[in-house]
């Protein structure tokens, strides 16, 4: 069996942000085909939302734009296996994002989970990733110490990380999320996997 390449890909993301989860799920398929290096950069895209939520209606989207985004998000979600909670509210990611920051400390398969989990917990059963309550559960489920997850809350040097992600977002000239830089070149949105490998495999050839 032929060795898998290496290949650098850099993931920008939110949990409140549905076309990111599609976008994890694609991006991770590239693992069948290369030895990725992934870093993970998850930036807060409405850092305006309040702790307890507001009707996606809030987000000023045109009825018709909407429901065209729903149905395509819908059809994708599908395709990759995600069930989908019938959302009505949005919800303030910030402390998540700081516990994906911390997570990643405690290994890269914790992270994972975490990263699994925060997205599941939201876009698959409608819960408050501002409520430290389900932050705690999917920490400890995911194999967070009760240490390590009071002090995701409390350390000033994951905040730091996310404000360092979004400098690398701006750097990289990422405008929305999902954005995926492979190599020196940025993907942004749920694109299809095909064309994910496509630009996966121009990467590494340029890496030549």
């Amino acid at each position: 069996m032929p060795e898998r390449p290496p290949l650098a890909v850099t993931v920008f993301s939110d949990y409140v942000c549905p076309f990111c989860y599609v976008g994890d799920r694609r991006i991770t398929r590239l693992e069948e085909r290369f030895t990725l290096n992934i870093t993970w950069r998850m930036v807060e895209i409405h850092p305006q939302t309040p702790l307890e939520g507001m009707p996606l209606e809030a987000l000023g989207y045109p009825p018709d734009l909407w429901n065209k985004m729903m149905a395509h998000l819908s059809n994708m979600a599908a395709e990759e296996g995600i069930p989908l909670f019938e959302r009505t509210h949005t919800y303030n990611s910030h402390k998540a994002l700081v516990l994906a920051e911390a997570a990643k400390e405690a290994g890269e398969g914790v992270f994972r989970k975490v990263h699994e989990g925060l997205f599941a917990a939201y876009l698959s059963h409608g819960r408050n990733l501002a409520d430290t309550r389900v932050l705690e559960e999917v920490a400890t489920a995911s194999g967070m110490s009760t240490a390590q997850f009071e002090e995701a809350l409390i350390e000033p040097r994951f905040e730091e990380a996310l404000r360092g992600n979004f400098v690398a977002a701006r750097r990289a000239g990422v405008t929305g999320v999902p954005a995926f830089l492979i190599g020196d070149r940025l993907v942004s949105g749920a694109v299809p996997v095909e064309h994910l490998m496509q630009v996966a495999e121009e990467a590494v050839l340029a890496a030549r």
